[in-house]
């Protein structure tokens, strides 16, 4: 049976302590809305998977994440989406940081029919209509969070909650690949 599994990023203690706080006060003010209950985080992406697959898979992610620098990311505006996304938007430096290391994974990890993410960000709210965003705007003040990425984690969805739970955390730990002795000979 295929399972749904994504890979991200997910921020310091600190920056996920305030995200909650920030989808509780929202939700004080327009009542539930999707990704209310979502541990923040960065999406790369998501993906479909038989369970017998995840350990040749964490085999891979362990592989790509040992050869990755951890990269600093600082968070620093608010922005939304045509989809009513609101969202914490990383500084133009963090994204240029962290697309590099979305596309190894992405590019170098074995699986079919991934959905790719191509614009990091941590969400606050999804799906909400004019109105609602139009709050979330007026209702936070933007402040600069920042945190040192330096894993990767594979979750798999619930379907009982309906989020996604972390499984397994790989470390970036920069390793250099050794070279390859090749003979012309």
């Amino acid at each position: 049976m295929l399972e749904t599994y994504s890979l991200a990023f997910i921020p310091n203690d600190t920056i996920v302590t305030k995200v909650k706080q920030m989808k509780e006060q929202l939700a004080q003010e327009i009542g539930w809305f999707h990704s209310k209950n979502a541990l923040a985080h960065i999406t790369v992406c998501e993906f479909k998977s038989d369970a017998s697959a995840i350990a040749q898979l964490q085999l891979q992610l362990t592989n790509i994440a040992k050869t990755t620098l951890p990269v600093s990311v600082t968070l620093a505006t608010f922005g939304t989406y045509p989809n009513g996304a609101f969202f914490l938007c990383p500084t133009l430096d963090s994204k240029e940081n962290l697309k590099p290391i979305m596309k190894s994974f992405t590019s170098r990890l074995k699986v079919k029919d991934m959905y790719k993410s191509n614009d990091p960000h941590v969400s606050i709210a999804r799906k909400l209509n004019t109105n609602q965003i139009s709050i979330a705007e007026q209702l936070f003040v933007p402040e600069t969070l920042s945190f040192l990425c330096q894993s990767i984690a594979l979750r798999k969805l619930d379907l009982q909650k309906k989020q996604f739970e972390i499984i397994a955390t790989f470390p970036f730990t920069g390793e250099v690949q050794p070279a390859v002795q090749t003979s012309l000979f």
